[in-house]
């Protein structure tokens, strides 16, 4: 049996799938198939214990009541995974018949047991046959290596025998913050190193000629995930495997963050026809993830990748960029404020600038749009103030060093004046690729507008005709949406915003509306997509996990805490996890972290090194803050 995958130099296709769109073949759930023509199937995670049956049936019905097609619970040991049985009666009895799925890790006894008993299992090769990592080198001969996985061969054969022998789905649940210190010394911690762990265990279960499997790459860092799972897709493929794909962003966090984060990834993939369950992981009640799943599958929903373009993206953002954005660091945020009349200090709020109401004193943050498209110049520009202007009204105004034209593509390549600076041009999906064959990359931006309603992939035609006509432009996106709901509005600017800044196909991006939601909402959008995709940091990151029966402490409560003390530093990465299942494994990107680590007990980590054990959770915030402060003070 061949185990040691050579994963293929991907590079040329610069982290896209790099092939034929992926189309999965079918398994039954219980009752409920998943893969195929089948609509995606959404899912959350209980967060009880598995071993309270009341409460966990209870959590079990609002989360099918919110919609899901599947219910998972953690099993950690025997006599949880033995509960499964008990909670799956109570709710066929309530007249609830939702597949249910155990999740499993470290436990072979518990996992072989709630395969006897409820539909779906899902196992982590990391930690499934292997100890814990410790993120230590293992180098292994060839046959040592052979050895690890005949071994891991071993620890299977039972687990599969008792799936095939009661129809038991099994979800090979890739970590990014998991992988056995095997893989990661050979293959390290990234997206390949994932693919090989995926591909160990599919040839395990191909040798025992076991079908029924779904797949899965999960990882908090969206990039990570989005190209684990593009590239898992594409060996498949490669080996003729057609395995549905359960695809979601792990420790994705709360609030607005948490539904940017996870949209971006989900979306990106789901954009690609890639993915047959979702899961938005929110450290939030587990039901109030489900409407979120929703809106992606229905902004995505099967079928709908159909109409991308077949030619995969290769466009990539050009390493010149105009002199006047290079003390940017990451993609721009640009602002139209046309609407307005004359840029007041609303205007300037709702661009992201702070104004002190006393002294009336306008002030660039962090947040603030790069970018601003007026109708006519304010009589006093403040300092760090960028302006666009028509083109006609900024030739009047042009000795202004604050102030840069807007054309249309036709009129700039017309035009024998321009700024020497920045031009920028407005242009849509009606563009005539002859128009801009004259633009320089290091003076021009060319925002391209576009309403996803009637054209969603209309950013994919126009950035791939650029390819083909061997132009290299900076290009700033710009979806018109009609939302009146600020949700509604997040998740579908991040789920279409998502792949093009995560993949650096474009320069920039703005976010217009024409519904009910506030402007200022849509500037604080933009720079949240870009902060959650890692592209451009603006602020404090958090990662949380959406907690489950594993975890020790209040996990809601500990975020909310942990944001309270740190919440005014700046480009810090923190994680909050709920236990150490895959905490310092996820932390890997991590500044700080904040795990539990026993009942009312937090180990605070530097990195992934635990600095400070069993610290009550009562003072666990307080004692982090000080050691960020510390470290900050060495520096």
């Amino acid at each position: 049996m061949k185990n040691n995958v050579i994963i293929p130099d991907l590079s040329p296709y610069q982290g896209d799938r790099g092939g034929s769109k992926y189309i999965s073949s079918p398994v039954l759930i219980g009752s409920t198939p998943l893969g195929g023509d089948n609509p995606i199937r959404l899912q959350s995670m209980t967060n009880t214990d598995t071993l309270d049956t009341k409460s966990s049936v209870a959590q079990c019905i609002r989360i099918i009541e919110a919609g899901a097609d599947y219910v998972r619970l953690t099993a950690q040991g025997v006599r949880e995974a033995g509960n499964l049985g008990v909670i799956k009666k109570e709710l066929r009895k309530a007249g609830f018949g939702t597949p249910l799925i155990a999740d499993i890790h470290f436990n072979p006894l518990a996992a072989e047991t709630a395969a006897r008993l409820i539909e779906k299992v899902r196992i982590n090769p990391g930690n499934y046959a292997d100890k814990r990592a410790s993120f230590e080198k293992q180098e292994l001969t060839e046959k040592e290596y052979i050895e690890e996985l005949e071994r891991t061969h071993s620890k299977l054969l039972p687990l599969i025998n008792i799936c095939r022998e009661n129809k038991t789905v099994i979800r090979i649940g890739i970590n990014h913050g998991s992988l056995s210190d095997r893989i990661m010394t050979r293959f390290g911690n990234t997206p390949e190193g994932m693919v090989n762990s995926a591909m160990e265990f599919i040839r395990i279960f191909r040798a025992e000629n076991f079908t029924d499997l779904v797949l899965s790459m999960k990882s908090s860092d969206t990039s990570i995930m989005i190209r684990a799972t593009r590239l898992l897709a594409f060996m498949m493929q490669k080996e003729g495997l057609s395995y549905p794909l359960h695809i979601g962003v792990t420790e994705a966090g709360e609030g607005e963050d948490g539904r940017i984060r996870s949209a971006a990834g989900i979306g990106a993939l789901l954009s690609e026809g890639i993915g047959d369950t979702i899961r938005v992981s929110l450290s939030e009640d587990p039901e109030k993830e489900i409407p979120v799943a929703k809106k992606l599958a229905e902004y995505y929903p099967r079928g709908i990748s159909r109409s991308e373009p077949e030619k995969p993206l290769s466009f990539i953002t050009p390493s010149i960029k105009p002199e006047i954005t290079k003390r940017i660091n990451g993609p721009l945020v640009i602002v139209n404020l046309t609407s307005y009349p004359e840029l007041n200090l609303n205007a300037y709020k709702d661009a992201g600038f702070s104004v002190n109401s006393e002294s009336l004193m306008i002030k660039r943050s962090d947040a603030s749009a790069d970018l601003i498209i007026i109708k006519n110049p304010p009589e006093n520009i403040p300092d760090n103030v960028s302006l666009v202007l028509p083109f006609k009204i900024w030739y009047n105004n042009r000795d202004n060093e604050k102030l840069f034209p807007l054309f249309s593509p036709e009129t700039f390549h017309e035009s024998t004046y321009s700024s020497e600076k920045l031009n920028i041009l407005l242009t849509g999906s009606h563009f005539n690729i002859e128009y801009l064959k004259k633009p320089d990359p290091d003076r021009v931006l060319i925002i391209f507008t576009f309403d996803p309603e009637k054209e969603q992939y209309a950013p994919h035609t126009f950035l791939n005709s650029l390819e083909e006509n061997n132009l290299r432009h900076n290009i700033i996106l710009n979806p018109v949406f009609h939302e009146n709901n600020l949700e509604d509005l997040q998740v579908k600017a991040a789920a279409l915003l998502g792949r093009y800044v995560i993949d650096k196909r474009v320069a920039g991006i703005s976010v217009t509306n024409n519904g009910e939601v506030d402007k200022r909402e849509l500037t604080a959008l933009a720079f949240s997509i870009l902060q959650c995709t890692e592209t451009r940091i603006t602020r404090t990151m958090y990662l949380s996990c959406p907690t489950c029966g594993r975890t020790k402490f209040n996990l809601q409560e500990s975020v909310k805490k942990v944001k309270e003390v740190t919440g005014h530093m700046k480009g810090l990465k923190i994680a909050v996890m709920g236990c150490i299942v895959n905490g310092p494994g996820e932390m890997a990107g991590a500044d700080y972290g904040y795990v539990g680590a026993s009942n009312g007990k937090v180990h605070i980590y530097r990195g992934t090194v635990p600095v400070l054990k069993n610290v009550p959770e009562k003072d666990a915030a307080a004692e982090l803050l000080k050691l960020i402060e510390s470290d900050q003070t060495n520096l």
